[in-house]
């Protein structure tokens, strides 16, 4: 009998690529978690198309048909209800979720960000990473809460920032290590890999066997 898997729901606004990383993950055999339901406050979010091609549960909730922000997030939590989500994944999901909100899911809110986090939190991390004329850049995936990408963090990647880089092609070097470390973090979450320490985490890579790829590409063994 297979075990039972954690029960995702991702949050998105856009593309969704971060998304299908998570749903290709899902479709492995060993993985620990399925994508239970995909919600987009933006109607015309291709992440929708991705997770309907995939088979997954797609909804809309916009944000523009709520008269606040309580009656919005009221309207998402019924979804994630109904889907029988336990844990929550932000991926592109352009809307800060209110404390409320967290409540419902302690400790089970995750999101991806693309800098070496606490470095440039919130929009355009990769045009702030280029203006201080930083070496290296990266990603991270980190519990949310009440701040704007404060919480504490799982795993990050890093990437070298090279002389001729521009936004499009730092963000390009930095996606890619975004999909393969939201999967490995969502794994070492769901399995209980990552304990909370106050603001900190404790990562036990041997609980899934997966310490070798926490390391960012060229980092010394």
């Amino acid at each position: 009998m297979s075990a039972r898997r954690a029960r995702l729901g991702v949050l998105v606004s856009g593309g969704g690529s971060n998304l299908q990383a998570l749903l290709d993950a899902a479709g492995q055999a060993d993985y620990p978690a399925e994508v239970a339901c995909v919600l987009s406050n933006v109607p015309t979010a291709f992440a929708l198309e991705r997770a309907r091609k995939a088979g997954v549960r797609a909804e809309v909730v916009d944000h523009k048909g709520f008269g606040s922000k309580a009656d919005f997030e009221a309207a998402v939590l019924g979804v994630l209800a109904d889907a029988g989500v336990e844990w929550v994944c932000l991926a592109g999901f352009m809307r800060l979720v209110s404390a409320d909100f967290l409540k419902r899911f302690p400790g089970r809110v995750l999101n991806i960000h693309p800098s070496l986090l606490p470095a440039f939190p919130g929009l355009h991390a990769q045009k702030q990473a280029l203006e201080r004329g930083v070496k290296v850049a990266g990603c991270t995936v980190h519990y949310v809460d009440a701040g704007t990408d404060t919480g504490p963090i799982i795993a990050q990647a890093a990437v070298p920032v090279l002389s001729e880089d521009d936004e499009a092609s730092l963000s390009a070097r930095i996606l890619a290590e975004e999909h393969r470390l939201y999967p490995l973090a969502v794994r070492l979450a769901v399995t209980g890999a990552v304990t909370l320490d106050g603001t900190r985490t404790r990562v036990d890579a041997r609980v899934t066997g997966d310490a070798g790829a926490l390391r960012s590409p060229g980092a010394p063994k």
